[in-house]
């Protein structure tokens, strides 16, 4: 470690508090400390480059330090950085919000910033419910949602998070929702056909049960990632949405992982057709520069909010940088580059390596599943293949897989023991290639070892 590095890490360790992470393991560890990007490669202090294999946690879309976005940033920067929303216009604000209903999903009209995936949802779970209060339909105040559902950390979206480790000790301080099994086919015990039937029998149960107070349904399409990259089943997001125009509850989709070409399209609402009342944007939006989110709504959600002053049915709900500039020009420039790069033309061949990669690995000894939808991809460790038995949490599989790859020159961020794959829909196949070769080397040779060292 160089003296730069060493200075570094101990401000660090001195003045920081880390997401997610046990800090006495932090404290007590020599910490990778990232200086430069350079396309799909992050650039540590030691001047050592890694893959970004996890597009710095699933938003970055086109790479670091992309000519096309800096530019577009530094040029809004020479106009201005930041003006509110709150009783003021701003052109690159209003130019995204119109490029973004263009391709979002057919009904959605209107457009509410904010600045993250959690604010993003925070703000759809408020309008629904609103909406129904606008209508005089007061008593709805009711959610459903799936189990290991993941959509941020402000306490209303870990109402409707099902994630134990996360969400359990919040539990005092959150609204009700209703939790429905998550259709998860590795470890259910019957065919995809029965997993997709259970959940959606379990649905239909709460709906027919308490009719007239559900506000609406909250689902991650196709893919629950934070939960360790669950793929539902073919069927059932647009079974959701039919079980929601059938029982009149809103449907909201949480698109902050899934959204900008992650699932092989630009929203994975479009696989199945699915046309939701209210849709939750962020990470990639950006093309991962700035912190940004939407949620879009449907226009007769919209016309819910209209009238006098004195009817209070205003939203009143608003952040600082609500639609910043600089923001909203990365997420343009972000826009034109899928267009003009082909972006989603090309992901199919890369969602091709990756199957075939992972394939290689799925009969090996230690690997329980290997999952994949689009450019996201999981798989799962566990300690018995036959009987799918998990390994001890304590033993930390997943994280000394990951140190591992970091050594040769990938960084990945596990969830548990799930090795988690997420590269940047822009990045190059070359560039794809290696990440895959080594992150398979390393589950077929180090793996064993650092099983047999525990």
């Amino acid at each position: 470690m160089n003296k730069k590095t060493q200075q570094w890490v101990e401000l660090d360790k001195q003045y920081l508090w880390h997401p997610f992470t046990q800090m006495a393991d932090w404290l007590a560890g020599e910490p990778v400390i990232i200086e430069r990007g350079d396309g799909f490669y992050l650039i540590d202090t030691e001047g050592r480059r890694y893959i970004d294999g996890i597009s710095s946690l699933w938003c970055n879309v086109h790479g670091h330090r992309v000519k096309f976005i800096d530019d577009a940033i530094q040029a809004q920067l020479d106009e201005v950085a930041h003006s509110t929303l709150l009783g003021l216009g701003q052109t690159r604000a209003i130019e995204l919000a119109r490029r973004l209903i263009g391709i979002a999903p057919k009904g959605l009209a209107k457009v509410f910033y904010s600045d993250s995936g959690a604010t993003a949802v925070e703000i759809a779970l408020k309008v629904a419910y609103q909406y129904w209060h606008n209508l005089g339909q007061e008593q709805r105040t009711k959610f459903i949602a799936l189990s290991e559902a993941y959509h941020g950390d402000t306490v209303g979206a870990v109402s409707v998070g099902g994630m134990e480790l996360f969400h359990g000790i919040y539990k005092p301080l959150l609204f009700e929702t209703l939790f429905v099994p998550a259709p998860h086919p590795y470890r259910f015990n019957g065919t995809t056909g029965q997993c997709t039937q259970y959940s959606l029998e379990a649905m239909e149960s709460l709906l027919k049960a308490n009719t007239g107070q559900i506000v609406g349904i909250i689902i991650e399409p196709l893919v629950q990632g934070a939960a360790g990259m669950i793929v539902h089943p073919k069927g059932f997001l647009k079974n959701v949405e039919q079980l929601a125009r059938k029982y009149d509850v809103l449907l909201i989709v949480d698109e902050v992982a899934t959204g900008f070409g992650r699932t092989g399209k630009m929203f994975a609402c479009e696989h199945e057709d699915v046309r939701p009342d209210l849709m939750c944007l962020a990470k990639g939006i950006s093309g991962g520069y700035l912190p940004l989110a939407a949620t879009l709504a449907t226009q007769k959600i919209f016309d819910a909010f209209l009238g006098r002053v004195e009817d209070f049915k205003t939203f009143y709900h608003g952040h600082t940088y609500t639609g910043n500039a600089l923001a909203c020009a990365a997420g343009l420039a972000s826009l034109d580059l899928f267009e003009k790069n082909h972006v989603l033309e090309k992901l199919p061949a890369k969602t091709d390596l990756i199957f075939v990669a992972l394939e290689e690995i799925r009969t090996l000894p230690f690997v329980g599943d290997v999952r994949q939808c689009g450019m996201m991809a999981g798989i799962e460790l566990v300690q018995n293949k036959n009987t799918k038995e998990p390994f001890e949490y304590k033993q930390t599989i997943g994280a000394k897989i990951c140190a591992a790859m970091r050594s040769k020159g990938v960084m990945l961020r596990p969830l548990g023991d799930v090795i988690v794959l997420m590269p940047a829909v822009g990045m190059d196949k070359t560039t794809l290639t290696e990440l895959l070769a080594i992150v398979c080397d390393t589950i077929q040779n180090d793996l064993p070892g650092i099983i047999k060292g525990l």
